[in-house]
């Protein structure tokens, strides 16, 4: 008999982000590996059998979480399920998995990404005033306060050091099974070619110039350091050995205020905004290094989908996807995303495109892509919930 498992997240939407693919990835490799799995969620935009939309009849845009609880609840105790895999912070879950973090440890960080003394308090003192963080944040300091409450599963390192440090959680209830992505999608050879002639052209590029790109993929430019890498760019331009360095900028976020830093610091012909990329994989196959000098993210999908086609990577030690791969073998991990200096130094050494070739060559040879692919997640939780029911079976 399959073993039935739950996972539930707000909104069944994978255009909003990688919480939501990284459910669906999940769900579908657990359903491979013999398990019957269906996610819950509030609301959405699915046709699937085995997605339930829980809140859709509800009003308005996001469900409130208590309507949602009590919706949980409610289908719960009328299907049974031998595993309760939440990405909310549900005290009646078996498992719970932040995908966001810590709420404590990102409205810190979120408030650093503004790079300014005063609003960086303001946005500690006032990012509580949000009821719907704020119950969220309660949740889930309730729930790790609870002896008996679900087992945490921490994304990478940082997302397990944030959960002991603001909430001092007990060894025995954390756990890490690092991110993992689908590492066989594969690249539409004549989309990646067409978007390189395109970037070219508006570049004013010829492929005697040699050029090499940097790629930058995100939805929330300030959250993930882009201003930091502009200036970078600004600052390794002064050095000869960067004069065929590109950025490409992909994610439907405001670029106004991006555009106006880099004509300010005279790197505008430097950078494209392409706007929404529907398949990073493309972008990925015609740049040279992904790069990500984000202030805050538990384990960046991006930084690892750049791994799994063996790119280099450069990135901050605020994004837990650096225990997936080693600093100055596979990529550049800086202390900070203001340290504009060393981001700068990074660019450098990755203009060399030998230095390219041979980060490229040691992911391959060490085999990261084994490391980061989700088949290796979907063992890791198949373990965690024959421990789960193993214990429930000596209650």
């Amino acid at each position: 008999m399959k073993t039935k498992v739950a996972i539930i997240i707000e909104r069944a939407n994978i255009v909003l982000g990688g919480a939501e693919r990284s459910a669906f990835e999940l769900s579908t490799s657990l359903a491979a590996a013999g398990f019957e799995v269906d996610v819950l969620a509030a609301k959405g935009q699915t046709s699937s059998k085995n997605i339930h939309l829980l809140c859709q009849d509800v009003s308005g845009g996001r469900v409130s979480f208590a309507v949602f609880e009590k919706a949980l609840k409610k289908h719960l105790k009328e299907n049974h399920y031998d595993i309760v895999h939440s990405f909310l912070p549900l005290d009646f879950a078996d498992i719970y998995q932040p995908r966001g973090g810590s709420y404590a440890e990102a409205v810190t960080r979120n408030a650093a990404s503004y790079q300014n003394g005063l609003v960086e308090s303001y946005k500690r003192v006032t990012s509580f005033a949000n009821l719907r963080r704020t119950r969220l944040f309660k949740a889930e300091k309730k729930l790790c306060r609870q002896a008996d409450g679900p087992m945490i599963v921490a994304l990478s390192e940082y997302v397990k050091e944030q959960f002991q440090k603001h909430y001092d959680v007990a060894d025995e209830r954390i756990i890490v099974i690092a991110n993992g992505v689908n590492t066989k999608k594969q690249v539409d050879h004549s989309e990646s070619d067409k978007l390189c002639s395109q970037i070219m052209i508006q570049l004013g590029l010829k492929e005697a110039d040699e050029p090499m790109f940097l790629l930058f993929a995100a939805h929330n430019f300030r959250l993930k350091g882009l201003s930091c890498l502009i200036e970078a760019m600004h600052l390794a331009q002064q050095s000869s050995a960067s004069n065929n360095v590109y950025l490409i900028v992909a994610g439907n976020a405001k670029t106004k205020k991006y555009r106006h830093l880099a004509k300010k610091l005279g790197v505008e012909k430097r950078i494209i905004f392409l706007g929404a990329v529907r398949h990073i994989q493309n972008a990925l196959s015609i740049s040279g290094v992904a790069v990500l000098p984000t202030f805050y993210d538990p384990s960046s999908r991006y930084i690892l989908e750049a791994l799994a086609v063996e790119k280099p990577v450069i990135t901050t030690k605020f994004n837990g996807a650096t225990d997936l791969f080693e600093d100055n073998r596979h990529g550049i991990v800086i202390e900070t995303p203001e340290d504009i200096e060393a981001l700068a130094e990074a660019i450098n050494y990755f203009s060399n495109a030998d230095n390219i070739q041979r980060a490229s060559e040691a992911i391959a040879e060490d085999n990261l892509k084994d490391k980061i692919s989700v088949t290796r997640v979907v063992r890791e939780f198949k373990a965690l919930y024959e421990l789960v029911l193993e214990r429930r079976g000596q209650e």
